[in-house]
């Protein structure tokens, strides 16, 4: 694994020893952000479920001002670590080890808000439209926030989450790229309507 592209390309990054992670290819990495951005203006980003870290310090790599990274296991806490001080970008970021559920908690007593949001749950969770709707409920979502939600192909959040709309899905072999954008006036929906895309996993 490496970044992609922006100011840390090329960098190399640590993958999470063992097999209990699931990190994001590089490929469908580099289509999510073309998806997204390609490139960020600042802004806060916030990785949910961080794992090795990689898509939040490719947000920051491209541009977003600084970052969240949250994970509960300790080996993931120490590898974006490692990661985040490889790619020089260790002082944007912040890293905390706790439960989805209570990181959001304690971001919303900090007063975070954020712009961007990758959530990457394990497969075997099917809450991120829960966690999702958590974030409307706490006010931590800047209008037209985009969300990130991967997950597998053989499960279907729905197309319209309460204060969402799904912009573009991609399918990836066993994984699918669901991109949310948080409607602060749903009235002023896209008329161009959502994408969807399939790609070859190799």
């Amino acid at each position: 694994m490496r970044v992609v592209s922006g100011s840390a390309k090329g960098r190399p990054l640590k993958s999470v020893p063992g097999s209990g992670t699931r990190p994001t290819t590089d490929k469908v990495k580099e289509a999510v952000f073309s998806m997204i951005g390609p490139y960020f203006e600042g802004g806060v980003v916030l990785d949910l479920f961080a794992g090795t870290g990689g898509l939040g310090i490719e947000a920051l790599s491209r541009g977003m001002e600084s970052g969240v990274f949250v994970d509960m296991d300790p080996k993931s806490i120490d590898t974006i670590r490692a990661n985040l001080k490889a790619t020089k970008l260790e002082e944007q970021a912040q890293v905390y080890r706790n439960e989805a559920g209570r990181a959001l908690s304690a971001l919303e007593k900090r007063g975070e808000i954020f712009d961007l949001v990758f959530l990457d749950p394990p497969y075997r969770l099917k809450h991120g439209d829960e966690l999702m709707l958590m974030m409307v409920e706490k006010g931590m979502l800047q209008e037209d926030a985009i969300i990130v939600l991967e997950h597998e192909s053989s499960y279907a959040y729905p197309e319209d989450i309460p204060g969402f709309y799904r912009l573009r899905q991609a399918v990836y072999g066993e994984t699918t790229i669901s991109i949310y954008q948080y409607e602060t006036n749903p009235a002023e929906e896209s008329e161009a309507g959502e994408e969807v895309e399939n790609e070859s996993a190799n």
